[in-house]
């Protein structure tokens, strides 16, 4: 009947307008921006030892002087911080919650950054890298998984995106051309203190930000719980509807995991999935660095927009096209011999950014090729923040806190691993052919056993791995 109809149809635009009033609040936003101020301290770290390491190299005190084996040290023990961060993040992201933990990551971070900042031996940089690493590796579990149980599912992939657009921002500061352009050209020390602005600032605004509401409810807050939705959400929208369905999804598995529920295909498939996504991403061919020819705001700036692209049209595209795509870029690096003469040095420094001196030398093409900047912008569109973003979303909320934990173990581990041993010891073509061949086997992962979750929520993506039915996805 004509009624109903009408009825139907008010009923529906009325759902329309709760949900874009629910996507528009600002505070979502702002809770989202002030947790990936992290991700910003994380990106200047890492690429910290670039623009240092030539410093420390011809520096007049013997006792703070890199040399050729130290330096490799000074980049790489990053590696090691992070993934002790991410086991800590196991016990830390259950214990304390997510906001707590990225606060928290705070501490190590401020100490590390005044260690490099007042270093009088070498030990004190090394040790200033590893607090600092340690922090990037607590926020590398802390934040993709605050992010994601706080945000919309319609807004989740674009916030999702964000920690990685804010990671490249932290380490652009690090570019020349921008470091002249801002007027930021300082004495490494110097760096070393700017570095604690962004610590800071992460630090005050977190205070006055709610927790994740799924962890209250984990702990019992249920009324803490519902006052953080409708801050998150808006009075005026259809928070309660929300907050029912995260606590009936809560009360399924209120219990913590145990060993022997590992055995669930519940848990153990969306581990194994999130797992394999990092150690492939690892495995993904960034792990270089172009020559200086290769002007790094160039490379910064190609990755910024590649992300923001991402950002952009994860949310309607979906995640797995956009995994394929930058599978497909990510294998695109032509091997030395397929390109004549185009070819010039190029030197592994580890992770792309980690200023790691010692290395491998390879051919790459020269300048006049576009083809380098297309592994990264690819790596940046896809394989870079998706895995981060689906780490969050797929894990079940009984072990989230552990699994993502794990997750930047592995990833951690093995990005040192491969910057450490393999790197150094290959030679000639072996490494472009072997990104290659992971770089397919990424499509073939992607497309065998990774789930889409645009526009589900949380509690319909652990619904898909609890009863296997894929309506639960469409």
């Amino acid at each position: 009947p004509a009624g109903f109809e009408f009825l139907l149809a008010s009923s529906t635009s009325w759902s329309l307008r709760v949900s874009l009033r629910s996507l528009h609040n600002k505070r979502l936003y702002l809770a989202a921006f002030a947790a990936v101020l992290g991700n910003f301290t994380f990106g200047f770290a890492l690429v910290y030892p670039s623009p240092v390491i030539p410093a420390l190299e011809a520096h007049p005190n013997p006792e703070l002087r890199l040399d050729q084996h130290t330096a490799p040290w000074f980049g790489s023990v990053f590696t090691l911080g992070a993934a002790a961060g991410g086991l800590s993040t196991m016990l830390l992201n259950d214990c304390l919650g997510r906001k707590l933990s990225i606060m928290f990551s705070a501490v190590p971070s401020a100490l590390g950054y005044a260690l490099l900042a007042g270093a009088q031996r070498l030990w004190m940089l090394l040790l200033g890298r590893l607090l600092t690493g340690y922090a990037g590796g607590v926020t590398s579990a802390s934040i993709p998984v605050y992010i994601s149980e706080i945000s919309h599912p319609g807004v989740r992939g674009m916030l999702g995106a964000c920690p990685q657009i804010m990671a490249v921002l932290g380490s652009l500061c690090f570019s020349p051309n921008f470091a002249i352009v801002a007027g930021l050209v300082l004495d490494w020390r110097w760096l070393a203190v700017a570095g604690e602005v962004p610590v800071l600032a992460m630090l005050l605004l977190l205070c006055f930000m709610p927790n994740s509401p799924r962890f209250l409810l984990s702990r019992g807050k249920e009324e803490e719980a519902l006052g953080s939705l409708c801050w998150l959400r808006g009075q005026d929208t259809d928070y309660t509807r929300e907050y029912e369905q995260i606590k009936d999804s809560v009360r399924k598995q209120s219990r913590r995991v145990s060993c022997a529920e590992l055995k669930d295909p519940f848990l153990y498939k969306p581990i194994l999935i999130a797992g394999a996504m990092r150690f492939l991403q690892q495995l993904s061919g960034v792990t270089c660095i172009l020559k200086p020819e290769y002007d790094a705001a160039l490379v910064g700036l190609v990755r910024l927009s590649s992300v923001a692209i991402a950002a952009v049209s994860m949310d309607k595209a979906g995640r797995k096209i956009l995994l394929f795509v930058s599978g497909m870029a990510l294998s695109s690096l032509p091997s030395p011999s397929s390109q004549g003469n185009h070819f010039g040095d190029m030197k592994w420094w580890g992770y792309s950014s980690w200023g790691c001196r010692a290395g491998l030398h390879c051919s790459v093409p020269s300048t006049a090729s576009p083809l380098p900047l297309c592994p990264p912008a690819g790596y940046a569109m896809g394989w870079g923040p998706i895995t981060w973003l689906l780490m969050s979303e797929i894990l079940p909320l009984q072990a989230r806190g552990v699994a993502s934990g794990l997750c930047v173990v592995v990833s951690w581990l093995t990005a040192f691993t491969l910057t450490q041993f393999f790197l150094p010891v290959v030679v000639g073509t072996v490494p472009f052919l072997f990104f290659a061949v992971i770089s397919a086997g990424n499509i073939l992962f992607t497309g065998c056993c990774v789930p889409e979750t645009k526009g589900r929520s949380l509690e319909q993506i652990e619904a898909f791995f609890r009863t296997g039915r894929r309506s639960f996805m469409r």
